[in-house]
């Protein structure tokens, strides 16, 4: 087995930079994953494992064996080495360096007849994507699409925020048009939250193939999304302000959708 004990090698240099560059993940087609959990959604994801670093004073052989796969290179590090390339002290000492998938639209495959999507459009901060992974985890949604993204989907602060629930929903990427025509050739009804022209939320019907649509908090959603909506919908809200936070306010939207299904 390979160990490394410098932080100035050369891989783990390169390493540093699939961290801390969304360009060299894009040109590499890699990307970093950090925690036993994290690694483990993501076997469970089927995502394919190029290489394991493991520091044994926190990760035990055992522990290791369960993520190894006969084709997956396995290097020990020291603590230097592990400290130089984790965010957290707490992930078990383990890292991976994975494989990215194809994430266009063209690839997403529906098991229901009527699925439920969850499309963020345009979303910046990586707290909120993974807020919103983990919302769609949750509900047990048919996919995620997220529509002109602003952020790369592999930065290690959404596999973080979404507790490895990059992995485990079925994710998409395009831009708005690209995604609207998916919808709409499928027959999949949009319903955009929105404050213009809207119902409140609960008396649309969404038992029927269904894309619920978010905008940011700051913007909202740009008008070809307005235009192309079955429905605008909103939350009434009885405070003194118009908007909350988007991971909540899909929160709300999928779970009613969920439950207008009874939870099926």
């Amino acid at each position: 087995m390979k160990e490394i004990t410098s932080p100035q090698n050369t891989f783990i240099k390169q390493l540093v930079l699939l961290k801390e560059k969304s360009r060299e993940r894009k040109k590499t087609g890699l990307f970093l994953i950090e925690g036993l959990r994290e690694i483990s959604l993501a076997i469970k994801g089927h995502y394919e494992l190029d290489t394991l670093l493991f520091y044994p004073e926190l990760l035990s052989k055992e522990q290791l064996n369960t993520l190894a796969s006969p084709q997956t290179k396995v290097i020990e590090i020291s603590k230097e080495v592990y400290q130089k390339l984790a965010y957290r002290d707490t992930t078990e000492g383990v890292l991976a360096v994975a494989k990215n998938k194809n994430h266009s639209v063209a690839n997403l495959k529906f098991n229901s007849v009527n699925p439920l999507i969850l499309v963020a459009e345009a979303p910046e901060k990586p707290g909120n994507i993974g807020a919103i992974l983990r919302t769609a985890d949750a509900a047990n949604a048919d996919a995620v699409i997220i529509a002109n993204p602003k952020t790369d989907l592999y930065n290690p602060n959404i596999i973080r925020s979404s507790v490895g629930c990059v992995f485990t929903n079925q994710i998409a990427t395009g831009t708005t048009s690209e995604i609207i025509e998916f919808l709409k050739a499928r027959d999949i009804h949009i319903y955009c939250a929105a404050l213009q022209a809207s119902v409140t939320y609960h008396t649309q019907d969404f038992t029927k193939s269904t894309a619920i649509v978010m905008g940011t908090e700051a913007s909202g959603l740009s008008p070809e999304w307005l235009e192309s909506a079955t429905q605008n919908i909103i939350i009434p809200m009885q405070g003194e302000i118009d908007s909350m936070n988007v991971s909540v306010a899909a929160g709300i939207l999928i779970f009613e959708a969920k439950r207008q299904r009874g939870f099926k």
